[in-house]
């Protein structure tokens, strides 16, 4: 049997492979625009999903973007007192 039959399907499978990626990096971008832009949402996000928050701050940082962590811990505490 010849393998003809199975490259319709392979291209459907790598274009939707393809599409799967396209729409995980748009969505990584969206949350990463999200939060640099929302203070509220990074609350959100440091009680419920703590770890993507880590991310977060670690890239800033590793892009020499420093103080974000400690600008919102203030802002938290004195949202709270």
């Amino acid at each position: 049997m010849s393998p003809k039959p199975l490259e319709p399907l392979a291209k459907k499978l790598m274009k939707g492979v393809i599409a799967l990626e396209l729409l995980g990096v748009l969505g990584a971008y969206g949350l990463f625009h999200t939060m640099d832009t929302s203070r509220d949402f990074r609350n959100t996000m440091n009680r419920r999903f703590p770890s993507i928050l880590e991310v977060y701050y670690k890239s800033n940082e590793w892009a020499g973007i420093y103080g974000i962590r400690e600008r919102d811990q203030e802002a938290w505490s004195a949202k709270q007192d």
